[in-house]
């Protein structure tokens, strides 16, 4: 608005009320995406399955992965209920964003998390006691990350935050499954010295002689070094028969003696 503002003269605030009055900007038409199955599609699938054809066989025709039309047939009913036009119609609707909590359209599993979290029950029991109590009823399932989020993400409104003082870890984000493997060390140099503090020459790529390295990985356990003057942007590879750290500093070493010696002042 401050942009569209001084086009037509007018103050950004003008613009806003003239929008507001209308209702706001029209969002844009939803379409399908250009890698959705079509209708028409759906439809040679319906037939073909009834006629007995295989999925590799209706995959070939389409011109489609074997797993997507598999996937398809198995999520609307498979083959003896698969309809094309309420296959279409389902998948147009689960494709609408932003999607309803799971919580948030089921009251009575909503009301049963919530007494548990209660009680002091981690998510992961939560989940798990409900499948044994419910074994016959797949609505009355819920799994474990579907719940932290339901309580560290409060736009979703679902747990309320004070339940948030129930769980068992205290923390105040929740974080990737992932993240605990690459917190110390993996992935990680030890020790290792930030890029910010480095010289200003080294920044600026004035003085020649200053290096960056990088490693490659290839198929088959395949790697390949690299060494780039910064001032020049020579680049040198160098193979390396593994990514260990010996393996890649020797590799280096023999390359580094290789060059001249005005380029070596800092590698060595």
């Amino acid at each position: 608005m401050h942009v569209i503002g001084p086009v037509f003269d007018r103050l950004h605030t003008s613009i806003h009320c003239l929008l507001a009055h209308h209702r706001g900007i029209v969002p844009a038409v939803r379409q399908r995406s250009v890698l959705a199955l079509t209708v028409i599609e759906r439809e040679d699938i319906s037939r073909r399955r009834a006629s007995g054809s295989s999925i590799r066989d209706i995959a070939k025709r389409l011109e489609r992965a074997a797993s997507t039309v598999s996937r398809e047939v198995a999520l609307h009913g498979g083959r003896p209920e698969y309809r094309a036009q309420e296959a279409d119609q389902r998948a147009w609707g689960s494709a609408l964003r932003p999607k309803r909590c799971l919580l948030a359209i089921h009251v009575k599993l909503w009301k049963l998390v919530a007494s548990k979290l209660i009680l002091d029950w981690s998510p992961q029991q939560i989940s798990g006691w409900l499948k044994i109590q419910y074994p016959a009823d797949e609505s009355m399932r819920v799994s474990h990350e579907t719940i932290y989020r339901s309580l560290f993400i409060q736009a979703r409104g679902v747990l309320k935050k004070e339940l948030l003082g129930h769980l068992r870890s205290k923390r105040r984000i929740r974080r990737s499954q992932h993240s605990r493997i690459f917190k110390n060390s993996r992935g990680q140099i030890v020790d290792a010295i930030s890029i910010r503090q480095r010289p200003a020459e080294i920044e600026d790529r004035a003085v020649p002689g200053h290096w960056e390295g990088d490693l490659i990985g290839g198929t088959k356990n395949s790697h390949i070094a690299t060494l780039v003057e910064r001032h020049s942007r020579f680049t040198a590879l160098v193979k390396v028969r593994s990514k260990d750290t010996a393996a890649v500093v020797a590799a280096l070493s023999r390359q580094i003696h290789r060059l001249p010696t005005s380029l070596r002042r800092s590698l060595t």
